[in-house]
């Protein structure tokens, strides 16, 4: 590692981002990759303050390692928490420059500081007003605490996942049918705002059909042998493959748009699924969403 490759401070955004251009970095093969790509750092944030950090192979396990972007000066480290990058690979000892790298773990705002070295107390410091940045301006949210101790109110209700009979199959829905998103892309490679069910589409019906195929009147109570979906199979096949492929009306007519996030159908299992099981038609339609 050499000194010239430490940024200048005019160089990072108040995020520590870069501005104006990339460091270089090295390139090398992952160990567990089934291709021969080249891979470099993998830049993330850390999820406990959302500051930057890099991961890398460690030279021991080749587990990955979170590694504070920016070099410190090595007679400010204790030797015990230098890192140096050689070849792509994280080592943890340094490499006799006047460079190295930290574990971020050890200037996170949210662990114990250790005390008796001003050089890593100040960078935790700004560690912790950047952390307390990015809350404020909407572009990271801390995790909920661990509960110490049993809840004092009552779990919350599961959410309402109806199930949907399409294709001749049946599946559990990932939420509300007014809530199923679209997955494709937009122009502006975003993802779709409009969800699947639509004004402009024909409805499907809520109906009450058997349970079990096989069910015995021995087997199940008179109330357990029906269950409540939302039955699409008397509309047409193209409309059927529209909430299969779970598009909205307008994308459904554009095949080039690519999806960006995967369907979220889940094969209904009446045994691992039972907590999402009706018995009864609801009492109002689901709401159709139009366009606005």
């Amino acid at each position: 590692m050499h000194a010239t490759n430490t940024p200048a401070a005019g160089d990072l955004a108040w995020d520590g981002s870069y501005k104006n251009r990339r460091p270089p970095r090295f390139l090398r093969v992952a160990p567990d990759s089934p291709t021969r790509l080249l891979r470099t750092a993998q830049q993330s944030r850390c999820s406990d303050c959302g500051n930057h950090i890099e991961w890398y192979d460690c030279t021991a396990s080749h587990n990955p390692v979170p590694l504070h972007p920016h070099e410190l000066p090595a007679a400010a480290v204790p030797p015990s928490q230098r890192w140096h990058i050689d070849t792509g690979i994280a080592h943890p000892s340094g490499d006799g420059s006047p460079w190295c790298r930290v574990r971020h773990r050890a200037l996170c705002p949210t662990t114990p500081a250790q005390p008796g070295n001003p050089t890593l107390d100040t960078l935790r410091r700004n560690l912790a007003l950047t952390s307390r940045r990015l809350q404020d301006t909407g572009h990271f949210t801390p995790p909920p605490p661990p509960h110490l101790g049993p809840p004092t109110c009552d779990p919350a209700p599961p959410e309402a996942r109806p199930v949907v009979q399409f294709l001749c199959l049946r599946y559990l829905a990932p939420g509300p049918l007014e809530h199923i998103p679209c997955v494709a892309q937009t122009r502006a490679r975003r993802r779709c705002p409009y969800p699947v069910l639509d004004t402009d589409a024909l409805p499907g019906t809520w109906i009450l059909a058997p349970l079990h195929s096989d069910h015995q009147p021995d087997h199940l109570p008179i109330t357990e042998w029906w269950m409540a979906l939302y039955d699409l199979t008397h509309l047409p096949y193209s409309e059927q493959l529209r909430w299969r492929a779970q598009r909205c009306t307008t994308h459904t007519t554009a095949p080039d748009a690519a999806d960006i996030a995967r369907t979220t159908w889940e094969p209904f299992n009446p045994h691992t699924h039972h907590q999402h099981i009706r018995h009864h038609l609801p009492d109002t339609p689901p709401t159709h969403q139009g366009r606005r």
